[in-house]
């Protein structure tokens, strides 16, 4: 076994990148995503590049996977219908949530609140009760736990959840009820809030586990079809699904807790991207992926991604570890309209996706979108995938008059502002990752990747000031390489809530002892290997009874130089950088102590090259007319298969490949380095 395979499903395309361990052979390929039956476009996708490879899946030793199947299934309310079990007194709890409302200032007026993934009806309340400090202070009735459970079961629920109000500090209640359900109805899913969020605040932990029950049947039902088709075309290998955080995990606990899969899909992104950029010696960076769909960005500081502790999905915070990343409604396949009320020019969210897709793409589109404006001014090539898919231009150009019509503007004048509003729509979201949180864009690098992000980073980057823009090898399948590079990664979390100057540091290290222990636990539970185990702590903080926490990271070593005073000290220094200001003469106090085991993966050679001359002329493969801001200019179209490392390129110019389109405007220049990145700087 040789080979490793990474699928990633987006809302277009599935992306599928199979590669040889030992020398670093690509093979690719992309395919129409089956949003009906995603597990349809894997299939698909692994049997062409199996054929087009001549190998077997006999020979692939890791199946890496990317999946949107919960976050469909939240989003598109397709998930089980689950019965919830908590504490008697606390029937409510999904209800009265958080007591917060969009804006703007009278937004609750006309908010519709979602329904929670737990009805009432479907919610029972339990005789037992923990203190906050993990005492029974009422024992659990178990005759009681039978007759709601088999109650709820005989309704028709498709899972449970067990969500008892304090056991984040002790969960024998929990499991306890875990272990009646299961001698009743011995398959049936089970969640448990202590399993999937061991933390403080039981609305979020509550809203978490049941999500997780949500969307449990229909993975657990898809990765069991998945492994099932794939076993029977060969496949002996291990399957790993990417988490939200951007770690590897087992499909056993996919299926288990799927809930950790939740934004798979741009954790693969964000993998891939620290692995080219850290390769071509760049550390800080941000990511822009746009796809047909959405465009997803993200920041990362010091080679490692920023890692949120809540998730926005729908309408609903789920509090699971994720990479931090801000999603827009701007992709290629992102609709242009003009409303009658404004008259005004407005690009997404709706968008024409994989079906029918845009116009050009010739199956029955009608709206413009920005991948027919990229088509009309010139800046996609009349055909993609290597030349399967040729587009239609006059397809394009005739869904694109009518916004010219109600704008008073030609065609190209009306596609140049298409692609204008989405570009600044795609630079917001990169300044809420950077700018808000405190950090100045023109530090960082960006990675372009997805089918359309080259098409639009030096624009994107011109307006943010951030370069160089480095474009990968097969950018369009990025997500996929990074499900080839991620590692294995889980948390183990403890709430502690106490004043810094009220705890000492051999307390807080024997939580983090403990914590680490359940680390290596997991590790061995894995079997990674030792010498491929890393481990890495951080508390959240908080000023005294504030009501949101900043994780910080901390190291045994520094507990045991310095005590706990750094703790104060180094939370300041990150309030001052998010918000602005610190109150250095408010206590500080520690919400959360959580340990992070990473296992390490042996990285797939990837292909590098020896520096040639700057010379890219052989790489031209034609020179046309090409709209940039409303002038035609002669451009020169290069072919990226026949580019060299060492070669320059002078915009304004067009490179092609396989599965992407990278546009260099005028006033910027392009270099290819030894692993066959385009990097673009302002000349």
């Amino acid at each position: 076994m040789a080979y490793r395979l990474g699928v990633d499903v987006g809302g277009t395309f599935t992306d599928l990148l199979l590669v040889h361990e030992e020398t670093g052979d690509l093979s690719r390929v992309k395919t129409p995503s089956t949003p009906a039956d995603p597990s349809q476009g894997v299939l698909t996708s692994v049997k062409r590049v199996l054929k087009q490879r001549q190998v077997s899946l006999k020979d692939v030793s890791h199946f890496m996977h990317g999946t949107t199947v919960a976050t469909n299934a939240v989003l598109e309310s397709k998930g089980a219908r689950v019965g919830l079990l908590t504490t008697a007194g606390f029937k409510q709890v999904l209800h009265l949530a958080r007591s917060q409302t969009p804006g703007p200032l009278a937004g609750w007026i006309i908010m519709v609140k979602p329904d929670p993934p737990a009805a009432l009806e479907d919610t029972r309340e339990v005789q037992e009760r923990m203190s906050a400090q993990g005492d029974v202070v009422r024992a659990l009735d178990g005759d009681q736990v039978r007759e709601i459970v088999q109650d709820l079961v005989d309704s028709g629920v498709e899972s449970l959840t067990v969500s008892l109000i304090n056991s984040f500090a002790s969960s024998a209640h929990e499991r306890e009820i875990k272990k009646i359900i299961q001698e009743l109805h011995p398959d049936f899913p089970v969640t448990l809030s202590s399993d999937v969020l061991p933390e403080i605040r039981e609305y979020e932990r509550t809203l978490t586990a049941c999500m997780n029950s949500y969307v449990r049947p229909k993975v657990e039902g898809y990765l069991s079809n998945l492994e099932g088709s794939l076993g029977d075309l060969g496949l002996e290998g291990e399957i790993n699904i990417l988490r939200s955080d951007a770690g590897l995990m087992t499909t056993g606990l996919a299926k288990e807790n799927p809930i950790y899969a939740i934004l798979s899909g741009p954790a693969g992104g964000v993998a891939g991207a620290l692995h080219v950029a850290g390769r071509a010696g760049y550390s800080d960076l941000l990511t822009f992926d746009m796809g047909g769909t959405s465009t997803d960005v993200a920041l990362c500081q010091n080679g490692q991604p920023t890692i949120a502790r809540e998730t926005k999905l729908g309408y609903f915070r789920v509090k699971v570890p994720s990479v931090n990343v801000h999603s827009v409604g701007a992709g290629g396949g992102s609709i242009a309209h003009v409303p009658e009320i404004t008259g005004a020019l407005r690009v997404g969210p709706q968008s024409a996706g994989a079906d029918p897709g845009p116009a050009c793409y010739g199956k029955g589109g009608t709206d413009p979108t920005v991948t027919d404006a990229n088509v009309v001014v010139g800046h996609l090539p009349p055909q993609l995938l290597g030349g399967e898919m040729k587009l239609d231009p006059e397809a394009a150009t005739k869904v694109m008059q009518p916004i010219g019509d109600a704008l008073g503007l030609d065609v190209h004048q009306a596609a140049q502002g298409i692609l204008d509003i989405v570009n600044e729509n795609m630079a917001g979201a990169l300044r809420v990752v950077s700018v808000q949180r405190g950090y100045d864009p023109r530090d960082f690098a960006l990675v372009a990747f997805g089918g359309a992000g080259p098409m639009h980073a030096n624009a994107v980057a011109r307006l943010i000031g951030s370069f160089p823009v480095i474009v990968p090898p097969s950018p369009g399948l990025l997500c996929a390489s990074g499900d080839l590079v991620a590692d294995f990664r889980d948390e183990f979390a403890r709430t502690l809530i106490r004043r810094v100057d009220s705890v000492s540091s051999e307390e807080l290290l024997k939580i983090l002892e403990e914590l680490g222990e359940e680390a290596k636990d997991w590790m061995k539970r894995e079997g990674i290997a030792k010498d491929r185990q890393v481990y890495s702590f951080n508390v959240d903080m908080r000023y005294y009874r504030q009501g949101y926490e900043i994780p910080v990271d901390i190291t045994a070593e520094e507990l045991t130089a310095s005590g706990t005073d750094f703790l104060a000290e180094k939370f300041n220094q990150i309030h001052e950088q998010f918000y602005g200001f610190q109150m250095a003469e408010t206590p500080c106090e520690i919400v959360n102590l959580r340990a992070v085991g990473v296992g390490k993966v042996p990285v797939p050679q990837l292909p590098e090259s020896a520096v040639e001359g700057p010379d890219s002329s052989p790489a031209v493969v034609d020179e046309q007319r090409v709209y940039f801001q409303g002038d035609w200019i002669e451009t020169k179209v290069y072919d990226r298969a026949q580019l060299r490392p060492g070669n320059q390129i002078q915009g304004p110019a067009i490179v092609t490949e396989f599965d992407s389109t990278t546009v260099i405007l005028s006033g910027h220049a392009a270099e290819i380095d030894r692993y066959l990145n385009i990097l673009i700087n302002p000349e």
